[in-house]
């Protein structure tokens, strides 16, 4: 019977201290394999070249690396990039690259599926497959790193932002989540500042508070989405688990440190949540809070009652909140035709990747 390799990309980095302990080596040694697998992003033991031969060799012998694989691109016109990507178990996830001027920016997903049902999302069509494992979640960043590697046409050369607005909902998978966080921000690993990532939610109360205990400190997005308890019950069942008050109660408590501020998202709809009345309250709502407002007017999909509303009515609903000194930008919704907008990512839950698609990178399979 062969031996079971171990799946470096699969252990954090005290798992990976305790395994190369039992093995009798030294911590410095354990650190050199880390720098490789973040650092460096290495798909192979032989490149460990400041490693000896034989402890190269008895790494072949005991351990692998396998990060999840890139199996189709999809590009819209404006540049942005959808990656469709296969995990170890067949299954499937969307993550995106956006260009944005200098800035280009990875929205990853934490789950397969959503553990939430917003009426406006497609992604809650698909119900929950099953939390994402840490691994799978940075695996996402190096599928992206090895898109920039072969350097396409109109993307900036790196990663400026990393966004957890992809599939599912991150504090439902807060273990994962903040796993992720601490490869994703070592500074003797990824080494990507902490400032410029983002962890969006749909408004686990309890959970925010738990995400504002991590270190280092990221960056916290709420989608809001309705300024009372009786419309977000309508359009977001499970997260209406929450009343507003215990939101923004959990959002007045969070931790911001200097120049930082809470993004409230706001999917605009036609006729549900866009009046003048709605602004108003969310004015009253972010009184006195630290905040900005990022207005998402709905991207639209197959079978959905909602509609998007008029350009008008957007920009009286931003005129509002400018009137009252609330920070807010009306976000552009960027690869739109592929289904890559905010609300749209869905990667045909249940269905598995078949064995006959090749890997994009085949060198990580």
């Amino acid at each position: 019977m062969p031996i079971e390799l171990t799946n470096l990309a699969a252990l954090s980095k005290a798992e990976l201290q305790r395994l190369t302990a039992r093995w009798g080596w030294s911590r410095y040694r354990t650190a050199q394999v880390w720098e490789w697998l973040y650092r460096r992003r290495a798909v192979s033991f032989e490149s460990m070249t400041n490693l000896s031969v034989q402890m190269r060799t008895e790494l072949a012998q005991r351990a692998c690396i396998r990060w999840p694989v890139a199996v189709e691109r999809r590009i819209a016109a404006d540049g942005t990039r959808k990656l469709l990507i296969g995990l170890e178990d067949g299954r499937r996830i969307e993550s995106v690259l956006i260009p944005d001027d200098r800035r280009l920016t990875l929205c990853l997903s934490t789950q397969v599926g959503c553990t939430l049902d917003c009426g406006f999302c497609l992604t809650g069509t698909m119900g929950l497959t099953r939390n994402l494992k840490a691994y799978e979640i940075v695996g996402q960043w190096v599928v992206a790193q090895q898109e920039l590697d072969e350097r396409p046409e109109g993307l900036p050369r790196r990663l400026t932002n990393l966004v957890f607005m992809g599939m599912g909902e991150p504090l439902a998978n807060l273990p994962a989540l903040t796993d992720a966080l601490t490869r994703l921000t070592d500074p003797h690993g990824v080494a990507f500042p902490p400032r410029r990532i983002t962890v969006s939610t749909a408004g686990l109360a309890p959970q925010i508070a738990e995400l504002g205990r991590f270190q280092p400190a990221v960056n916290l997005a709420v989608s809001l989405n309705a300024t009372d308890d009786a419309t977000r019950a309508k359009i977001m069942p499970l997260a209406a688990r929450y009343s507003i008050e215990e939101l923004m109660a959990a959002c007045r408590a969070y931790p911001l440190g200097p120049r930082r501020f809470i993004t409230f998202e706001y999917v605009l709809l036609d006729r549900v949540n866009d009046s003048d009345d709605d602004a108003r309250r969310l004015v009253r709502l972010l009184r006195g809070m630290r905040a900005k407002v990022n207005l998402i007017p709905w991207n639209p999909y197959p079978g959905t009652p909602f509609r998007r509303p008029a350009d008008e009515r957007i920009a009286r609903f931003q005129t509002i909140l400018l009137d009252a000194r609330v920070p807010t930008y009306i976000r552009k919704s960027k690869g739109q035709e592929i289904l890559a907008a905010c609300g749209q990512l869905h990667s045909a839950e249940g269905e598995k990747t078949p064995q006959s698609v090749q890997p994009l990178h085949p060198a990580w399979s």
